[in-house]
């Protein structure tokens, strides 16, 4: 999908790698809201995604950030819905 028209809350300290990293999480997390995506590409890319982001204050406050600007997609929620489901794909709604 992606063709909304917003920004990713991004750090410009960040490497062009870097900033693949993050947008990739934030397009999993789209995803998961818009179409469903599978579980584990959610953990593949929370994985990566940490290794840029590390610090559980600068998660929170950019996956605050992307919701304020998405209109409600939670990082969070998509990172926890993945981490309780086994198998399979996963399709939030926003709250």
């Amino acid at each position: 999908m992606h063709d909304k028209n917003y920004s990713y809350p991004l750090d410009p300290s960040w490497s062009t790698a870097e900033i693949e990293t993050v947008i990739a999480m934030f397009r999993a997390v789209e995803d998961a809201y818009e179409v469903g995506i599978n579980r584990q590409q959610v953990m593949d890319c929370y994985r990566k995604f940490k290794m840029v982001v590390s610090a559980k204050s600068e998660e929170k406050r950019l996956g605050r950030e992307f919701a304020k600007t998405t209109g409600g997609y939670q990082l969070y929620d998509v990172v926890k819905a993945a981490r309780e489901q086994k198998a399979g794909q996963i399709k939030l709604s926003i709250k």
